[in-house]
């Protein structure tokens, strides 16, 4: 989960260096933290966070096969 989120953010932003994402897993439960330059959190989040709402609406697409919840936390 961690590779998709890093390439859908790296091809939004300006600034592709400057992110970094972590993941952790709890017992049913992934966390997927993205942190993004104060400069492109418009661009991941977008108009009434519909980018955001499609970025974890495709990672739990992917993470549909497995039986753990994950969680995408933009920061």
């Amino acid at each position: 989960m961690k590779d998709l989120v890093e390439i859908i953010a790296k091809s939004l932003v300006d600034h592709p260096d400057q992110i970094t994402v972590t993941e952790t897993c709890d017992d049913d439960v992934i966390k997927v933290e993205l942190n993004v330059a104060p400069e492109d959190m418009g661009k991941v989040i977008g108009k009434q966070g519909r980018i955001a709402k499609s970025i974890r609406t495709v990672v739990k697409a992917a993470a549909s096969k497995g039986d753990k919840k994950v969680i995408v936390d933009i920061k």
